[in-house]
Formats: structure tokens, sequence, C-alpha cells
């Protein structure tokens, strides 16, 4: 699969999302079956751990499709970038997608400041380059989704094996996802 086929298959698979439509999924016995053989998932989705935002349902997809890494604030790290890097080079997967959303809890802590407890600093820290004190908590994780993208795109392997890269924002009201 290309990339084009690929980030096709998400967008169509969130307008069914949004809709209602969702696709009925295969028997997973028999599916479980097929995927102990192995995986070939056609995207990465880098994303939050916003329990409001799971890919393979926002994208209506099936066990297999998505090689989901989700951190508060969908963060680009060495482990990260490490996992990305195993999928495009070892699962030949074409497509990476950073998701950031509506509402997210770690650019809202590290739009607002203040004295952070714990490892909530560590994510802020990591967080803070991409915001822009000006702009809504929405528009902040959309450039921050736009960053880490970037980042990726960086990547020594990621760029050698040709991966698309590109950032997405999904709105927890509307099920939409908007690429940017």
């Amino acid at each position: 699969m290309n990339t084009k086929q690929a980030l096709d298959l998400l967008k169509s698979g969130n307008a069914c999302f949004v809709s209602g439509a969702l696709t009925p999924k295969d028997n997973y016995a028999t599916l479980r079956e097929q995927l102990s053989a192995g995986q070939h998932p056609f995207a990465v989705v880098l994303c939050c751990s916003d329990s409001r935002v799971a890919p393979e349902i926002i994208f209506d997809q099936k066990l297999g499709d998505l090689f989901v890494i989700r951190n508060a604030g969908n963060i680009v790290d060495e482990e990260v970038l490490g996992s990305i890097e195993y999928a495009v080079e070892h699962l030949e997967t074409p497509l990476v997608v950073v998701m950031g959303h509506s509402a997210c809890g770690a650019v809202t802590a590290t739009c607002q400041g203040g004295d952070l407890p714990g490892h909530i600093l560590d994510l802020v820290k990591r967080i803070k380059p991409s915001i822009n004190k000006s702009c809504c908590v929405d528009d902040n994780a959309k450039q921050h989704a736009k960053r880490m993208a970037q980042l990726i795109e960086e990547d020594e392997i990621v760029h050698h094996v040709g991966a698309k890269v590109v950032a997405a924002f999904y709105n927890l009201q509307s099920g939409k996802v908007e690429w940017l």
C-alpha cells in the first residue's frame, strides 16, 4: 500500500466514524489467528494518551491496521522515534500521522504554566517550544502536532525509507480529523 492509499483509508474511515456508520469488523477470533503470524499496519499514529482519542475507532480500523504510539501530549522522544523507525523500516509502514486533539490537557497545562508536580513538568518542557501564549489551546495543539511531525520527518531512518509524515488534529466534539 502506498502513502496516498493509506491516507485515503484514514480519511474514509474517519468519515464513517463521524457519520456513525462504522464498518462491521471481522470475526475477532479469526483476525487474532491471522495476526498471530505477524503484523502489517498501513499507518503509524502518534497521538495523546487521552482516553477520548482512540485511533482505531476514530479511523474505523481493525486490529493490526494501525501501529499506535500514545503518550500525554503526543510527544516525540527517543523511545517514540525508535518505535516509529521500527514500524517504517521493519514493518514497511508507509505513513506516519501525528495527531493532536481539542481540549488537550497536556497542552492546557503547558499554556497555563505554574508549578507542576512530578514528571508532568517533563511533559510540559517538551511541549513548551510549540506554544504561543496568545493562541488558544486548540491552536497550540495544532502547532505542536506540526512541530512533532517535523521532528519525525528529520529522522534519518524515516527520511531514508521515504515514509510520509503528516500532522492532524482531532476535534473531540465533532469527531472530525483535520489534516494540517
